[in-house]
Parts: C-alpha cells; structure tokens; sequence
C-alpha cells in the first residue's frame, strides 16, 4: 500500500476506549507484569479505587473484584464505554476522585494520574498502591523522527514519583523501571498512535506532518521498521 493508502486507512479506524490491538506484535512490555502484581493485592482486598480507569478493559480483566470497587475516568470519550463494561461487575464509575477518606485497602493507577496526597487520603492504614507509570520519555524517537516538539516539557520518572508519593507520607516497596521498544512497520501504524494518543504530539494532523511522513514512510520500506523506546515504570507503596 502508498504512503496515502496506509495513513487513510488508520485515520478511518474508529476505536471506542483504549483499543490497541492494532499495536500486537509491535510493542515490547516491561518485564513485570501489572495484572499479576494487581490480583495478588486483590486476593486481600475489600475494597478498590482504580484511577484513570480508561474504558475499563484491563479492571473487567481483574475480576473478580472486591465488593466496594470505585472506578475514575474522566475523559468522555472513556467514561460510556467504562460504565457499560464495568457495570455487570458492580463496579461505581465517577469522573472525580472520592472525596472522603480511609476508603480503600487498594488503589491502582496504570497509565494514569498518580496524586500522591489524595492517594494517602483515600487509602486505609496498611493499604497499597500500585502504579505502572509511562516515563516522559516515551516514544521519544518518534517525535525525533517526525520533527515534531517532545511530548512532554517536564521530566516524570521513577525517582520523581516515589519523591512525591514519600512526600505525601506513604511508604516505597517496590520501584521498577524500562525502556521496552515499539517497532512501527508502516507509516499507518505511527498515525493510528498518534491519532489515538493526541498527546504525543499536540499539534499533529496529517496534512501539518505530511512532508515528515513521507519521509518515515521511506525510512520504513528501506529498513522495514522504525524501533522506537517507550518508557515504562512500576511502584508500589504502602500507607502505614
């Protein structure tokens, strides 16, 4: 298929919530895996706050869930999606964080905000956190490749998370951190992750990155891939 072939089909792929399928085989993960740290800590659990829940794909995975299970999803195109799928499993979806306190045993956040002082105000004594975080150093080959601005104008990494969250009082158990790598093998892959994730580069269309396409598109069938490093960290920390 042509440079324009690939990019009008990614572009006319519609996705509801986080659907990455398209990415299988593509991407490289952390060598830890977040579902099986998340269910031995909901093996204890009564109780569960899972924050920037996305469309809820990876909680409905966790299940079964403990009885008091509250999701947060703040983004619209998210939040329907996240209701309908969580909603056989009990599970209260909210666009804002719980406002009380001492509410939950556990609190996940993968991908997501990780609030360090409300952490603490929503865990119970004893309760954990666990957070699988994307570094600002995701994907940055892509942005290099394209000519485009780095996402992200301040650093987040490992060691400033687990200041916040010890600032906020919570104990560090666990901190983890890798640079796993994304091989984009036509021009149609990057568009679909830069269409889905508008982050990444906030001021991309196609026609802005035309000429800059083109020349990925080259790069791709000279060499038959562009591998990219993401940027992935794990942190675990208990309220005492």
């Amino acid at each position: 298929m042509t440079a324009a072939a690939l990019t009008a089909a990614a572009l006319g792929e519609r996705a509801t919530g986080w659907e990455f399928a398209w990415l299988d085989g593509r991407a490289g993960g952390p060598s830890w895996s977040y579902p099986g740290l998340a269910r031995a800590l909901l093996r204890r659990a009564d109780s569960l706050l899972d924050l920037d829940t996305g469309s809820g794909e990876l909680l409905a995975e966790l299940a079964p869930l403990p009885a008091h299970t509250v999701a947060v999803e703040s983004w619209a195109r998210n939040t329907p999606v996240a209701r309908d799928r969580l909603s056989p499993f009990g599970v209260s979806v909210r666009t804002e964080l719980p406002g009380g306190e001492d509410e939950f045993d556990v609190v996940l956040s993968r991908h997501g905000r990780l609030p360090a002082a409300d952490i603490f105000r929503l865990l119970r004594p004893g309760g954990r956190l666990l957070s699988q975080q994307v570094g600002s150093d995701d994907l940055a080959g892509l942005n290099s490749a394209l000519g485009a601005p780095p996402a992200h104008l301040r650093p987040w990494n490992a060691d400033l998370a687990v200041a916040s969250l010890e600032a906020a009082g919570l104990e560090v158990t666990d901190v983890r951190e890798e640079r796993p790598t994304v091989a984009f093998r036509d021009v149609g892959a990057a568009v679909r992750q830069l269409r889905d994730l508008p982050w990444q580069i906030r001021d991309f269309t196609t026609q802005r990155y035309a000429e800059a396409l083109d020349r990925l598109d080259t790069f791709i069938r000279l060499h038959g891939e562009l591998t990219v490093a993401a940027h992935r960290f794990l942190v675990q920390a208990v309220r005492s």
